[in-house]
């Protein structure tokens, strides 16, 4: 807890810190801060992160007309902001996780996952203008000056990409892994509440538009909560750092309700309809990209291949991988893609290009007449040195490589039948499957007078709790139902 020192206390800096730092004014709230870095350098390291940050989440979202929106949004908000002489650059990205966070510098992110669950254009304010906050009140820097300072910046984490090598990155990510994730702690949190919500009534939104937001946010945490409790894992929540509901937290709505003084007569500007024929044909969930799973099976088209995971296990679409594992997480199969230069026989690409020894349990493996080779080796794993079983199989110019292991013996031999049932289901992608490598996207609807949320979860493209999913999508979770007259989102 040592670092904690340097909060607030910037004139009792002494030694050699002051070769290297110094006090800065906060443009916020006018006083003196312990900082590290110049603007410059803050816009610099910003600037040189922002790639890595666009790979990690999966690029961006390829439709220029949202993009355009949401720029011009974030740049009216941030026009009426205490750092207004910035350059902020908004991106939508391509992931299906519900999140928004901002580097330093002005750069700002919100993913089209986060864009699905919103249902007006004073919404989309409200997470910019919370992001806006973090930087004109200089939350990351301050947090990257703090750990420098006390030199634990890897001591921190890496939690948010670890695979990142760009040292650029490694600075930010190091430092505010969890912070971009989980938020900067409930004070500075409710800070940037306060001044998301300022700037909301002096762009001429209505700033409770921000405690709307939040509760999208606190319903999207509280079935994330269910989801991971039944799958077994740990829940994936975006700044849940709110114990109670909005509704019932005081501190929240004091900080919300004192932008009102600056609210104008008109500053009731919404826009629902426009924002929703914004995200109407967005994609929803897996993107074609990255391939579409559907019922524990995995369609890639550009990749042109299909294959079943074991039934119920829960598997996450990452950018360089593909991982599953059981409920109870005591098993893991993973598959990976490498390039084929040179002209190995699948078990030489083993021996080679993995450099695995003492193969024992080998078989030739040859899925819809696809040649491949399968085998047992000892390897180091998240659960120790473990026996895996290796399943290699080519196409076109492409090896893809599936590893299963488990936590103990006694797991392997449960689950080994499984890891060679998902190798042994590897197979080219058939025509007749192309509709099902296709991405699922938001529609909007016109309700109808006796519409319920339980016939649009029948027709539904979801397959996981569909009535829930579909009321957070239209802001009616837990249980109610839409009006008639009004647009609804459904996933197609």
């Amino acid at each position: 807890m040592q670092y904690l020192k340097y909060i607030g206390i910037c004139a009792s800096v002494l030694g050699p810190i002051l070769l290297i730092a110094g006090c800065a004014v906060n443009p916020v709230t006018g006083q003196s801060n312990f900082v590290m870095m110049s603007e410059d350098d803050e816009i610099k390291l910003g600037r040189e992160a922002n790639p890595d940050i666009i790979k990690q989440y999966g690029g961006i979202y390829d439709n220029p007309a949202l993009q355009s929106y949401v720029q011009n949004i974030g740049e009216s908000l941030a026009a009426v902001s205490h750092r207004n002489k910035l350059v902020y650059r908004f991106t939508v990205l391509d992931s299906p996780m519900v999140n928004a966070f901002a580097l330093p510098g002005g750069y700002i992110y919100i993913t089209r996952g986060l864009l699905a669950y919103l249902n007006s254009e004073a919404e989309l304010a409200a997470v910019l203008g919370h992001e806006i906050g973090h930087v004109t009140a200089r939350h990351s820097v301050r947090t990257i000056s703090i750990a420098r300072a006390a030199d634990i910046g890897f001591a921190i984490g890496s939690i948010l990409a670890p695979e990142l090598q760009t040292q650029a990155a490694q600075n930010i990510f190091n430092i505010l892994g969890n912070a971009l994730i989980s938020g900067y702690g409930r004070d500075n949190e409710l800070e940037a509440d306060r001044l998301g919500a300022e700037y909301l009534a002096r762009d001429g939104y209505d700033p409770q538009a921000m405690i709307k937001v939040i509760e999208v946010l606190k319903n999207q945490e509280e079935f994330e909560k269910q989801l991971a409790a039944e799958e077994g894992r740990e829940p994936r929540i975006y700044h849940g750092v709110f114990a109670s509901h909005p509704d019932n937290d005081t501190r929240l709505q004091q900080v919300v309700g004192s932008a009102e003084v600056l609210k104008s007569d008109s500053a009731n500007h919404d826009d629902r309809e426009g924002f929703l024929n914004q995200i109407d044909g967005m994609v929803f969930g897996d993107s074609e990209r990255e391939g579409i799973i559907r019922d524990n099976v995995f369609y890639h088209s550009a990749l042109g291949i299909a294959f079943k995971f074991p039934t119920d296990w829960k598997i996450d679409n990452l950018p360089e991988r593909l991982t599953a594992h059981p409920r109870n997480n005591d098993g893991l199969l993973q598959l990976i893609v490498q390039d084929l230069n040179r002209d190995y026989t699948p078990r030489e690409f083993m021996t080679v290009k993995l450099k695995l020894s003492k193969l024992k349990q080998e078989e030739e493996l040859n899925p819809a007449g696809l040649e491949g080779y399968t085998a047992v080796a000892k390897v180091n794993t998240p659960f120790g040195k473990r026996d895996t079983r290796f399943s290699v199989i080519y196409l076109n110019s492409s090896a893809f490589v599936f590893m299963g292991t488990a936590k103990d013996a006694r797991a392997f031999e449960q689950y080994d039948q499984e890891f060679l049932a998902t190798a042994k289901s590897f197979h080219p992608l058939e025509s007749k499957e192309l509709p099902l490598a296709r991405a699922k996207s938001i529609r909007l609807y016109k309700i109808q007078q006796g519409d319920n949320v339980d016939k649009f979860a029948k027709r539904s493209a979801l397959s996981n709790h569909p009535v829930e999913q579909l009321r957070l999508l239209n802001a009616i979770y837990p249980a109610g139902e839409p009006v008639a007259g009004q647009w609804f989102k459904i996933v197609q």
